[in-house]
């Protein structure tokens, strides 16, 4: 629980600082596009006023020349009306102009040197009508026809044609530009919202996540704590189990044992008595034997004296490969685990793989059903004790019919899964049904080679895994061996440790 708590602190950790590094992203990303957006703003406000300005110098210039030509052509009065509005309002037009130029320095000197000819244009129609008004008409027509007004507004109309060619350029340039930002802010705002929403998903399932492996660890704490009574007598009843276990592996191994020291024991005596009447043949110095004596020697040495040293060396082979049979399942008893994650199936597989060749030697088949996950646990001790239950399925087979070995996998009760492994060899009588997981003992005929060692160690492998087996079988018929194991091996070696402790 400690780990899945540092996990959690960690990984809302990383989501925080995924999710104030996001949010400063989008808040920054979204101060510099405002900006920009309030930059390109102002230059489309600057680019609309210069435009409307210059725009209407030319419609006032436009006006005034109108204006001032109608009344030179036909001297009436009337004809000076627009003359009269315009002319006060093209001075502070040029002025707008001057000031919103700065958006375009490149027309200010010309913009300039246009506001001096045009002061003189206006100057030089104001003159032209005073003239018409003193009955001075042929003077103002000559002024009019000298075309030098005509060059001042042709050059101001050119300048401020210009002025709007570039003023409309910025506006569109402008208006891209606002585009552009309005689109990266639409675009920030979707990546910065899937972000924060990813943050704040994960976030949430993480609580969820935590909060239900709370609840599922205050559950079991509480199954726990529910049914410890059960399990203090279940742990009493293996503990009663394992001393009885304990009591008949010492009977087995002092019975067996002790008989090839008695038929040493016995031999070395009968060798003892041979020895006399080799001696008294080998000792005569000269001194004159029966036949007796002499028949009994040679007797000793050809015969008696080699059969008991043929014993003597069966007997210690035989306590050798005993003691050395105790060793190896003490050594396994010892052995440190090594939890890791398992693919069941996969592990059946390949061990299944081994006898495939003896089994179609046999004509046999094989069958693998597996509805379990993943196990945590140690792959030397599953390998070492499936093997044997499958090398005893081969070596105990039914000479009358083909072998068929089946093994299927499913979950079980308390976080466990159950095996099992079947054949249709030969079977185990009822009563060797325990008796075949001693060490040193075997049902059925004694055909094949073995010390009776394979099913004991077989179960002191499961028991180290915090699991168990046991076997139904029917003599003739076949033997199916069901080993249950814990879904992780690490909390049933942490347990035993608690208790121990």
């Amino acid at each position: 629980m400690q780990t899945q708590r540092s996990s959690f602190i960690r990984a809302s950790a990383a989501l925080m600082v995924i999710g104030l590094i996001a949010l400063t992203g989008i808040v920054g990303t979204t101060v510099m596009l405002v900006d920009r957006a309030q930059r390109d703003f102002n230059v489309i406000i600057a680019e609309r006023d210069l435009r409307i300005a210059t725009t209407g110098l030319r419609i006032l210039l436009h006006e005034l020349e109108s204006s001032q030509r109608g009344f030179l052509l036909t001297e009436d009065e009337a004809y000076l009306l627009p003359y009269n509005e315009a002319y006060g309002r093209v001075v502070p037009a040029i002025s707008q102009i001057l000031e919103s130029i700065s958006i375009h320095p490149e027309y200010r000197s010309r913009m300039e040197e246009l506001s001096a000819d045009l002061t003189r244009k206006i100057e030089e129609m104001q003159r032209t009508i005073d003239l018409v008004r003193d009955g001075r008409r042929d003077e103002a027509i000559q002024i009019v026809s000298t075309d030098h007004g005509k060059e001042i507004m042709d050059q101001a109309r050119t300048l401020l044609r210009e002025i709007v060619r570039s003023s409309d350029e910025g506006l569109t340039e402008g208006v891209e530009e606002q585009r552009r930002s309005a689109g990266m802010l639409h675009l920030i705002a979707i990546v910065g919202g899937v972000i924060i929403i990813a943050v704040v998903g994960g976030s949430v399932w993480m609580a969820l996540r935590y909060t239900r492996d709370l609840l599922t660890a205050r559950s079991e704490v509480e199954a726990l704590n529910e049914g410890l009574e059960q399990r203090v007598a279940k742990r009493t009843h293996d503990l009663i189990r394992a001393n009885e276990e304990v009591q008949r592996f010492a009977y087995i191994v002092t019975h067996d044992l002790r008989a090839p020291l008695v038929n040493i024991m016995g031999f070395t005596s009968e060798l003892n008595e041979t020895m006399k009447s080799i001696q008294a043949y080998v000792l005569a110095d000269g001194d004159q034997l029966t036949e007796h004596q002499i028949t009994e020697a040679r007797t000793a040495a050809s015969e008696d004296l080699p059969e008991a040293i043929g014993f003597i060396r069966k007997s210690t082979r035989k306590m050798d490969s005993l003691i050395n049979a105790i060793l190896k399942i003490s050594r396994e008893g010892k052995r440190p685990l090594k939890p890791e994650t398992i693919d069941l199936e996969a592990l059946l597989e390949a061990n299944l793989a081994t006898i495939q060749h003896q089994v179609i030697e046999n004509h046999g088949t094989t069958t693998l059903n597996v509805h379990a996950p993943d196990i945590i646990s140690d792959r030397m001790s599953l390998d070492q004790f499936f093997g044997n239950l499958l090398d005893n399925a081969i070596k105990y087979r039914s000479p009358s019919r083909p072998i068929a070995i089946k093994i299927t996998a499913d979950r079980a009760p308390g976080r466990q899964i159950r095996i099992a492994v079947s054949d249709n060899g030969r079977g185990i009588p009822e009563a060797d049904h325990q008796r075949v997981f001693d060490l040193f003992r075997r049902s059925g005929q004694q055909d094949q080679q073995g010390e009776g060692i394979g099913l004991a160690h077989v179960r002191t492998l499961t028991r180290s895994l915090g699991g168990d087996i046991t076997l139904s079988s029917a003599e003739g018929e076949g033997t199916t061996f069901t080993i249950t194991l814990p879904i992780d091996v690490r909390t049933v070696v942490r347990t035993m440790d608690n208790e121990q402790v």
